[in-house]
């Protein structure tokens, strides 16, 4: 585009510049977002924060974490000040790299630089902590964001609610939801997913299928993760007939399924040694455009030599795997 631009004698202003990287970064093409960087030096453009964040974040969305702590020194070498947005992009890389401890300290940086945390800092900073079982941390975190006058967001309350489901704390979610209903808060199909998805985890599927029936009544639509957690939750209960009328009411209720909807029947049939109904499914997602994960295939192979799979059903792998 720059280079289609610089060819009609096009100059392109500083927006233009940020457009382009912001584009770029959000294409995960931090490279050309990189180049146009370097261009717009080159044509004596002077970077400024905007700029900078806008790259810094292409980098820590693609996991380039040294990259981006690079041009954050660079950025603070040529005298722009680090903003609260510059240390979210940072934070939120460094969480989704799994390196909790840096993004901690980058929060203690921000205190120590005179930069109050928003709501987006705590709220990243609940997530990943949820996510390796720092839920102690995550509530404390929580409280202080409510101590220094911020209101948490439904982001913030799904990401304790899926921290506390993740860790086996299904029952103290539910109290949570209650907590987060008493604020104003009104939870959306993400939080009910999320507490569906810990009840079938915890083997307790009737309060799972519970919530999902109670959707209409809070005018809620299932999407298609509300189907494949519950359609999922019968297939580990064996309830494999069931599972397929949910497919099948999923369809008739225009929400199409997905690639894991698939999966996840036909790993239902297989683990019921049904192989002959998991491959009439395959052929059904075949025709969908779908494909079996590798899951899915191994678990085809491994019934190859399986003692406890018919003579018949084996024939039948074989063919499908054409071996």
């Amino acid at each position: 585009m720059l280079t289609e631009m610089l060819r009609n004698n096009i100059t392109p202003d500083v927006d233009t510049y940020i457009m382009l990287i912001d584009m770029y970064c959000k294409e995960g093409k931090v490279g050309k977002a990189r180049d146009i960087f370097v261009h717009m030096i080159e044509r004596g453009f002077v970077p400024n924060i905007v700029n900078y964040s806008a790259l810094l974040d292409g980098y820590c969305l693609c996991g380039q974490m040294d990259e981006a702590e690079k041009l954050m020194d660079l950025m603070v070498e040529n005298g722009c000040k680090p903003h609260v947005v510059t240390y979210n992009s940072l934070i939120n890389g460094y969480c989704k790299s799994k390196r909790i401890n840096r993004a901690l300290g980058l929060l203690q940086e921000m205190h120590c630089n005179g930069l109050a945390p928003n709501v987006i800092t705590y709220t990243t900073l609940i997530d990943a902590l949820g996510k390796v079982n720092q839920l102690k941390l995550a509530h404390q975190f929580f409280k202080e964001m409510e101590a220094h006058g911020l209101r948490p967001n439904i982001i913030t309350w799904n990401s304790l609610l899926h921290g506390m489901c993740k860790n086996g704390q299904i029952d103290e979610a539910i109290t949570t939801m209650k907590q987060m209903e008493s604020t104003g808060m009104v939870p959306n199909i993400i939080t009910f997913n999320i507490l569906m998805d810990g009840f079938c985890e915890a083997n307790r599927l009737r309060e799972a299928v519970d919530i999902f029936t109670s959707l209409p009544a809070k005018c809620l639509q299932p999407n298609v993760f509300s189907y494949n957690i519950i359609v999922k939750g019968y297939c580990k209960e064996g309830l494999l007939d069931e599972a397929t009328k949910l497919v099948k009411e999923m369809e008739d209720n225009g929400c199409s399924p997905d690639e894991c909807t698939y999966n996840t029947i036909i790993k239902g049939y297989l683990y019921g040694k049904d192989v002959s109904k998991a491959l009439e499914i395959v052929s059904t997602m075949r025709i969908k455009g779908f494909v079996a994960d590798a899951h899915t295939a191994s678990l085809f192979l491994s019934f190859i030599t399986d003692h406890a799979v018919s003579d018949s059903d084996k024939a039948l792998l074989r063919k499908y795997l054409e071996i």
